[in-house]
């Protein structure tokens, strides 16, 4: 039988590859053929399941010290995860970040980069900034922003926070106080009438612009397209051809809740195979009572306990995935 292991990653665990690994030897073992698939959301993670890293490049981070940023470039396409030059984790978390003072430079220098080498379609994967800049430091940092008009630039994004609003929703998370708050708002509305005057687009309406503390507007200003990130990722790894060609599809994710249906990988996959009448199941790290029944599943805490999950991912992975084969087999 041929299984497609289309999974995302274990956070903090096993990467999406370790996984689709995992259930790949589970199937082996079983003497099924596997194909194994690391997908993302959009976020962490979406650059590896893209390919990987094959570059690394010296940019500002997010409050200016230089850091080593990885992307891809390969066949005139970039994929860029901003919070590896941008991201909130550079700085040490909110606590070691100024929320006024957090700039997307190290973004834009990537997305130069990738413009000087030629590039026709860039990808930029928001998520984990650090940043309440409303992509103009992004934006600041591109020479020559005319050049986006030749090339196809896709955005990740998987919320609806409008642009303005960025402030409110996502700058506490990064160390902004309530004061700081209000004034990254009035610099958010400013910063819209000045992309409104300068790129002919008003990103105050646009539903997702408030991504990555507003660089998803600043991208939209310079005519690039938001678009959900799992179906992003599904579009690049052409997933929907690979879940035909399978008679069993494995997904699965660290813990399955309420947003594993929302716009994640699991509820993702799931949906695609339900459209293609292929069966699905998942290996997931945890899950909460509210969603068990919602896809057939193994739980590596149930199967196993979360303490060995913890210590032993990738062996209670391969252990539960051959019993999912076994029992779904058998249904």
């Amino acid at each position: 039988m041929r299984v497609l292991a289309a999974v995302d990653k274990f956070k903090g665990t096993a990467t999406a590859a370790q996984v689709a690994a995992a259930i790949g030897h589970a199937c082996w073992e079983l003497g099924h053929e596997c194909v194994e698939l690391p997908v993302a959301d959009g976020g962490e993670g979406t650059l590896e399941a893209l390919g990987g890293p094959n570059r690394t490049s010296t940019v500002a981070g997010p409050l200016g010290d230089l850091v080593e940023a990885q992307w891809r470039y390969h066949r005139g396409t970039a994929v860029i995860e901003m919070a590896r030059a941008s991201g909130l984790s550079l700085v040490g978390g909110a606590a070691g970040n100024d929320a006024m003072a957090a700039s997307t430079t190290g973004t834009g220098e990537l997305i130069d980069q990738a413009l000087d080498l030629g590039a026709t379609k860039i990808v930029v994967c928001l998520g984990g900034s650090a940043t309440t800049d409303g992509g103009l430091g992004c934006v600041r940092a591109i020479t020559s922003p005319h050049r986006l008009r030749a090339v196809q630039l896709l955005v990740a994004c998987d919320v609806q926070t409008l642009f303005v609003d960025a402030a409110s929703v996502f700058a506490p998370q990064k160390g902004a106080s309530a004061a700081q708050v209000d004034m990254l708002r009035g610099r958010l509305t400013r910063l819209a009438q000045m992309y409104q005057e300068q790129y002919g687009i008003d990103v105050t309406d646009i539903p997702g612009t408030g991504a990555a503390g507003g660089l998803a507007g600043g991208l939209v200003a310079l005519g690039g397209r938001l678009q959900p990130g799992f179906d992003l990722v599904a579009d690049e790894l052409d997933l929907h051809d690979q879940i035909v060609q399978s008679e069993l599809v494995v997904t699965g994710e660290g813990f399955l809740d309420e947003q594993s249906f929302a716009g994640k990988v699991v509820g993702g996959v799931q949906e695609m195979c339900l459209a293609a009448e292929r069966p699905v199941a998942a290996v997931v790290g945890d899950s909460l009572p509210a969603v068990r029944d919602r896809i057939r599943h193994r739980s590596l805490a149930a199967d196993h306990g979360l303490d060995r999950a913890m210590r032993e991912p990738l062996w209670c992975i391969e252990q539960s995935a051959g019993a999912l084969l076994r029992e779904t087999l058998s249904s």
